[in-house]
């Protein structure tokens, strides 16, 4: 059974920085894809980044791109979310997902992932 925890949301203030993780189990980490994704209040959940955790192709969305990295660890089945220069509108809950059979060919797509985290909130407000 594949499970997926997350970790470290929290309150940031604009431009500050928060490094989230996704700890695997059940996963072939050889294989894989995990993707990021975000819902923030009242809104729909919307992808972030994703990493192949095979070759380390990774994408992300342009609202992220040069703020946001994703990056994987194999020895600790973890993926991380890297982010910086932090805006309000990055408030949401973070979920992280993944698959066994995807590829991350673009900004990560919710329905075609088969497995989520219970997600982490952040809040960036000063």
């Amino acid at each position: 059974e594949v499970q997926l925890v997350e970790s470290g949301g929290g309150l940031v203030e604009p431009g500050g920085s928060l490094r989230l993780s996704c700890a695997a189990s059940g996963l072939d980490f050889t294989d894989s894809v995990i993707g990021w994704f975000r819902q923030a209040p009242g809104k729909e959940r919307e992808g972030v980044a994703c990493i192949n955790l095979g070759d380390g192709a990774t994408n992300s969305a342009d609202a992220v791109k040069g703020r946001f990295a994703i990056s994987s660890d194999s020895a600790k089945n973890t993926v991380y979310l890297q982010m910086n220069s932090l805006k309000s509108e990055d408030t949401a809950v973070y979920y992280c997902a993944a698959d066994e059979w995807l590829s991350c060919y673009g900004v990560p797509v919710e329905n075609e992932y088969d497995y989520f985290g219970q997600g982490t909130q952040v809040t960036v407000s000063s």
